[in-house]
């Protein structure tokens, strides 16, 4: 007789939240974030003196006051939206996968989320980073960590991963369904798509080292190529222009931006924060902004867009600013997470 089959894993990973939106709590979680060499890619003490004498003395009081403004009844809205996410795709595929969620940093975790597989005796597991766009310091370091911890243990848990899905038309389709009525109703002057930023010398060792064609000029990535496909900036004003094709949006009437930037490295441009004191200068009164960067309404969405962008906006003369809300768990982005793990697990 032979052996009943044996079920399938799939893992989806977003980056992570601390546990509480107090100092102590986020200090944890940024020393277990910005300790990894992809995330601060400078030497091991470069990386140790930065940490601890330039950022954990100071900036775990500042996230924290930032946390504590969008955190809810649920608690961390990137936990909270990822938890509903993996129970929607649980529930749709029933007996076909067994679905756990991971952060890369903070909890639920990547060995927790391994112990489980193991103990449910999977054939295999599909990984799922949830960032659209490739970037060493979010996708590769997810991806990187996944296999140390599935080789962990006695038998190795084998991993099939899923491809970074900026251009895959289920999920350019499903941002587009979440942004239709919400540009309908905001009515906006301009539309403002914003992605994480970069620095600029980490855009450039993905995309080649010193051979890549980086120029960082506002005709580097234009248009997807083989010289750039892997080139997170490009990547990203794809999923721009796909999106603003959907949604029946001119060249004039929408822009790309790049937020989050820290330090005095140079970081990928435009500048998100510089074009929202520019755009009420050019007569935009009302703006849209959608971030599809994160697939998960989080702390970049909802403190710095929604609370920080919004004010800077009406600072700069701007009358309404109006944040188009991320997938979440909305059913045609979890039809599409359905859809990517079914092509990956084959």
């Amino acid at each position: 007789m032979a052996a009943p089959p044996r079920p399938r894993g799939l893992l989806l990973v977003n980056l992570g939240t601390p546990d509480a939106p107090t100092t102590p709590a986020v200090r944890r979680y940024l020393r277990e974030f910005l300790s990894d060499p992809k995330v601060i890619d400078l030497s091991a003490a470069g990386r140790w003196l930065l940490l601890n004498l330039v950022i954990l003395p100071f900036r775990p009081a500042r996230s924290a006051a930032a946390y504590q403004k969008i955190w809810g009844p649920e608690g961390s809205p990137l936990l909270h939206h990822s938890r509903r996410l993996e129970q929607a795709v649980a529930a749709a595929v029933r007996d076909e996968f067994v679905v756990k969620l991971a952060m890369r940093y903070g909890r639920p975790s990547l060995p927790e989320a391994m112990a489980a597989f193991r103990q449910a005796r999977v054939e295999s597991v599909v990984l799922l980073p949830l960032y659209p766009q490739y970037a060493a310091s979010s996708a590769g370091s997810t991806v990187a960590r996944a296999y140390e911890v599935a080789q962990e243990g006695w038998d190795p848990v084998a991993l099939k991963v899923v491809p970074p899905f900026f251009h895959a038309p289920g999920f350019l389709d499903a941002f587009a369904q979440v942004a239709r009525p919400a540009l309908g109703e905001a009515r906006p002057d301009h539309v403002l798509f914003s992605f994480h930023g970069l620095p600029e010398r980490q855009v450039k060792r993905s995309a080649g080292g010193d051979a890549a064609p980086c120029r960082f000029d506002a005709d580097c990535c234009a248009a997807l190529s083989g010289a750039n496909a892997t080139c997170y900036r490009a990547q990203s004003f794809h999923t721009a222009h796909e999106l603003a094709a959907r949604l029946g949006l001119k060249a004039d009437q929408f822009s790309v931006g790049f937020q989050s930037r820290l330090g005095r490295t140079p970081w990928i441009r435009p500048h998100t924060d510089v074009l929202l004191a520019q755009l009420p200068g050019r007569g935009v009164k009302r703006l849209a902004v959608l971030v599809p960067s994160f697939v998960a309404d989080c702390l970049e969405t909802l403190e710095e867009i929604d609370i920080r962008g919004m004010e800077a906006f009406k600072a700069a003369g701007g009358e309404r600013l109006t944040l188009v809300p991320s997938l979440n768990a909305h059913p045609a982005w979890v039809a599409e997470v359905v859809r990517l793990a079914r092509a990956a697990a084959g």
